[in-house]
């Protein structure tokens, strides 16, 4: 079982991630604690290292960027992500098939 805390609601879905910037490669790379760790070639300077994290989750989830919101955390690595449009099911759907073990 995932110890990724997913929930959903109102045609919407949001979940913890800790973002690790300035990494080789825009890739999700498994769980800290309860959230997923995602890595961003983006530095935390000026929104850069949010916008990437926005842009990534539109393109792997196939909504627009303005369905992904930054809930909380916007200066900080710990965030809390919100996706309108999918539930939980095409979530676990969308990352199985892309290769991540969640």
């Amino acid at each position: 079982m995932s110890p990724w805390n997913l929930k959903e609601s109102e045609n919407a879905v949001q979940f913890k991630i800790k973002v690790q910037p300035r990494a080789k490669k825009n890739e999700i790379s498994g769980f800290q604690g309860d959230a997923l760790k995602l890595r961003l070639t983006a530095p935390p300077v000026d929104g850069e290292a949010n916008a990437a994290c926005i842009k990534y989750f539109a393109r792997l989830f196939g909504v627009s960027k303005s369905a992904v919101t930054l809930i909380a955390g916007l200066t900080s690595q710990h965030k809390l992500i919100r996706v309108e449009g999918i539930d939980k099911e095409t979530v676990w759907r969308v990352l199985e098939n892309a290769g991540y073990d969640i």
